[in-house]
């Protein structure tokens, strides 16, 4: 079985991993599902639903690489600390930016609502996510008081309600993210307690990952050809079997590249393991509200116009990439001037 620690195979796959969501965010986020929609069985809009369907999966592959690190681990009053500053400087001073150049209206009263850190617990990452580390404690207790038999019940359990049943158009499953995380958890905690042969196996899981991926671009194809066909009436939209986070192929390409990702013979890197630091940030700065996705994909990289582009491709493919690197750098002027700061006054009011 691979090392525990963190190392750069881990880090990459974060670096990989943020590179889809954005990808996702440039197609969901831009204005450009409506020119795919009336012309969905086109070339441009079958690249652009394949180029924006790994967002779900995305936030199910970091979920996972947290639950095999702290499966084993204690929460920390710094972890917590860390992330909510992190949190509160990019709502804040995004905010303030935006409102000092006239692209929003100042408001005291929207201050105080960017800081309270969670306000729905429903889909939103940040705001579950941030609930989710609160469960940790208790789910390691769980995790550590259980049988192997019992976790794998468990999984059974879980994965058969929000997974199979999720995914099957007759039956009706809501799902926040909160729950979904925690199932999450329990598979990735699995794979960290209970070392199989096959969970090591990086060739097996590098091929696996590869039809998964096939098999979820098939079904993106064939339901928009019975979307299209249907006029929109099918309940087989295009991402049907890859959104939300826990339907099928979701859940099944995250598993397969994660242990994929997990065994991949990666030697220590520095630069990939600051890379994989910062991916929480970018995703903090490119994703970080409505305004800055209008400012972001429609003022800047005008998206929609780009459609019809013979660039279109590159355009699609440069943005994500240059909105990683402007972001990744970014948050690592963050780490390393103001992060230090922040903390030592924290920990300064903590011995007060």
């Amino acid at each position: 079985m691979v090392k525990t620690q963190r190392s750069s195979n881990l880090e990459l796959f974060r670096v990989f991993v943020m590179l889809l969501i954005i990808s996702h965010h440039y197609v969901i986020n831009s204005g450009l599902t409506q020119p795919i929609y009336e012309n969905l069985m086109s070339n441009r809009s079958l690249f652009l639903l394949v180029f924006g369907a790994w967002g779900k999966t995305g936030i199910n592959c970091f979920v996972l690489i947290t639950g095999y690190f702290m499966c084993k681990k204690q929460l920390t009053f710094e972890r917590v600390a860390k992330l909510l500053l992190e949190v509160y400087f990019y709502r804040i001073v995004i905010y303030v930016i935006f409102s000092l150049a006239g692209y929003t209206t100042f408001s005291f009263s929207y201050l105080f609502w960017l800081l309270i850190p969670v306000k729905v617990v429903t889909n939103d990452f940040v705001s579950c996510y941030l609930v989710f580390l609160l469960f940790i404690p208790f789910l390691n207790i769980l995790i550590q008081a259980m049988t192997e038999k019992m976790h794998i019940l468990l999984i059974v359990l879980t994965v058969g309600i929000y997974t199979v049943m999720g995914t099957i158009s007759s039956f009706k499953v809501t799902m926040n993210y909160v729950s979904w995380f925690i199932v999450l958890y329990f598979l990735a905690a699995y794979i960290r307690c209970y070392p199989k042969k096959v969970f090591s196996n990086c060739k097996l899981w590098g091929i696996l990952t590869v039809v998964a991926v096939a098999i979820s671009v098939i079904s993106i194809l064939l339901c928009a050809r019975l979307y299209w066909e249907s006029s929109g009436k099918s309940l087989y939209y295009p991402y049907y079997f890859l959104s939300d986070s826990n339907k099928l192929f979701a859940l099944i390409v995250a598993m397969c590249s994660f242990l994929f990702f997990l065994n991949l013979p990666v030697k220590t890197n520095r630069f990939i393991n600051v890379l994989g630091k910062t991916t929480f940030g970018v995703l903090m700065i490119h994703a970080n509200s409505d305004t800055m996705r209008s400012w972001l994909w429609g003022d800047v990289l005008n998206n929609v116009s780009m459609y019809s582009s013979p660039l279109l491709i590159v355009h699609a493919v440069g943005s994500v990439i240059g909105i990683f690197a402007v972001c990744s750098v970014i948050d690592y002027l963050r780490i390393r001037f103001i992060e230090p700061v922040f903390l030592s006054m924290v920990n300064k009011l903590r011995s007060l």
